[in-house]
């Protein structure tokens, strides 16, 4: 028994009465798991999560590394009423601290390498019963496979509206911590139908490998649930995804759709070009979503390896991408033309239409529009208006009817595909007792992607230097998540300011 407006029906139970049971559904670093090995993980998890006292509408937050055991909780937890929150792995104790104490799961799963970051919050809010630990060599907690394995392996869906709220994504915003999107079951099926199927034509016989981890929306679309809905087989690497590692796993895999960001393609590049590498013989399909895909980057990728980049928008409140290219339909430079099911439309500072190719805020409404922020009614309020979805995006549309990205609202920074807060890197580098002022904005580099670059004002002006420099880099990284830390350093006297005292970051920006 089941009931097909559970997220978890249609993407786990209806392959075995299709006749799918014994293909491989993923396979990770130990091996292949077919769709039957699957689908009783997934039973397992939910019954495991029941005996914990979760129950329907509890949260349990994921802090898991890709493997075959993070699909198999996250559609347990789907399939008793749960809410899955997958949460970012790369980040820092204080992080994970306000992410907890946000969310309050009922029950945590934290894969081992990840423990020592998660543990201090985990121990503050959530019952150590509840804890289960992936992976070898957390004696003070409970293994979830050795769980799994003791947990019954029959369990019918729990029926729910479409419309029923089914799991949250956490995604950092302009101002304050991060804000929990909720997002309902029937938004997983619409992003595989409409962009997955609709727009990729993904199928049984395809190999996906997505960069992206599962805890992104663009990651959980890719491996999981777009993978699942056609029926294809996903790998999935817990580690990070190195330039060498991914193109050794296009050949290696005999992958056939891949998904990446512009920040790796660049270094795929650099990678194979020393490497002497060549083209893929299965690959084709490769596509992109984070952060703008500069023209030359992706002209170079077309050139070396045969296979056109689609590049695309989407977000964690819109679930997946909603504006792209498509196969035999690209035009560089562009993210392409709005996904079939959604609607966009570009707004002045007025709420009028402006003509084409005139920068405005670019508004999307669609079936996988979030619905709203979790305890955060303000914010939901300024970006949640009357069904439609204020990206915080500018655009502009050209005559042909492709939309041009042109940057974000606020001092947003999209690095490698991840949000980066400018205050919070600010922040850090404050922290240094020889900084006396500090301000972050985007930088392009060779190939045309945007990473942190810091001014900064030093107490001691005296004492700037290139070793200075490469301290207050090193610095950064010890107190935010090392991804985040800026690239380049430039010392300044003073910094810009307004007449009450803020910086001007866009007097910085606009610095060559």
């Amino acid at each position: 028994m089941s009931d097909e407006s559970n997220a978890a029906s249609h993407f786990i139970d209806r392959h075995l009465s299709e006749g799918r049971g014994a293909k491989a559904a993923f396979i990770d670093a130990t091996g292949p798991h077919s769709y039957a090995e699957l689908a009783r993980l997934v039973n397992e998890a939910g019954n495991l999560l029941r005996s914990l006292n979760v129950s329907r509408g509890d949260r349990v937050m994921l802090c898991m590394n890709d493997s075959i055991f993070f699909p198999a909780v996250f559609f347990g937890a789907l399939k008793i009423g749960a809410i899955p929150v997958p949460v970012n792995t790369l980040l820092v104790p204080e992080d994970y601290h306000y992410l907890v104490a946000d969310c309050r799961p009922r029950a945590m799963v934290v894969s081992v390498p990840l423990l020592s970051r998660c543990e201090a919050a985990l121990m503050e809010f959530v019952d150590r019963a509840a804890v289960l630990i992936e992976g070898d060599g957390a004696h003070l907690y409970a293994s979830l496979e050795a769980a799994l394995a003791g947990s019954g392996d029959r369990l019918d869906a729990v029926p729910i509206s479409s419309q029923d709220v089914g799991f949250w994504l956490y995604s950092s915003g302009s101002t304050g911590g991060p804000k929990g999107v909720i997002h309902r079951h029937e938004d997983l099926v619409s992003t595989a139908k409409l962009y997955g199927s609709g727009v990729l034509e993904l199928n049984e016989h395809d190999v996906i490998f997505s960069a992206s981890k599962m805890f992104f929306a663009y990651g959980l679309g890719n491996s999981s649930t777009f993978t699942l809905h056609a029926g294809a087989t996903a790998i999935l690497l817990p580690d990070r995804p190195t330039p060498e590692v991914v193109l050794a796993t296009l050949l290696e895999r005999e992958v056939t759709a891949f998904f990446g960001f512009p920040t790796l393609y660049g270094a795929m590049l650099a990678a194979a070009e020393s490497q002497g590498s060549g083209k893929f013989d299965k690959l084709r399909l490769c596509m992109s979503a984070g952060e703008a895909l500069p023209l030359a980057l992706a002209e170079r990728w077309f050139t070396r390896f045969g296979v056109e980049i689609l590049d695309g928008i989407g977000s964690t409140e819109a679930l997946h991408i909603f504006i792209s290219n498509r196969p035999g339909d690209v035009r560089y430079g562009t993210s392409g033309k709005p996904v079939d099911g959604y609607e966009v439309k570009i707004r002045d500072e007025h709420g009028a239409e402006p003509a084409p190719d005139q920068i405005g805020d670019l508004w999307c409404r669609g079936p996988s529009i979030g619905v709203g922020y979790w305890n955060n009614p303000e914010a939901t309020s300024r970006t949640f208006v009357d069904g439609w979805l204020r990206t915080g995006d500018k655009y502009f549309r050209d005559a042909d009817g492709y939309y041009h990205y042109s940057g974000r609202s606020d001092d947003m920074l999209k690095v490698g595909g991840v949000w980066v807060s400018p205050y919070e890197v600010e922040s850090a580098l404050i922290a240094h007792p020889a900084v006396l002022e500090a301000a972050v904005v985007g930088h392009s580099n060779v190939d045309g992607l945007i990473k942190p670059k810091a001014y900064v004002v030093l107490k001691d002006p005296a004492s700037a230097s290139p070793a200075l420099a490469d301290t207050l880099m090193q610095f950064v990284k010890t107190k935010i998540a090392p991804y985040k830390h800026p690239h380049w350093i430039e010392f300044r006297s003073e910094l810009p300011k307004t007449a009450t005292g803020k910086i001007r970051r866009n007097v910085l920006r606009d610095q060559k």
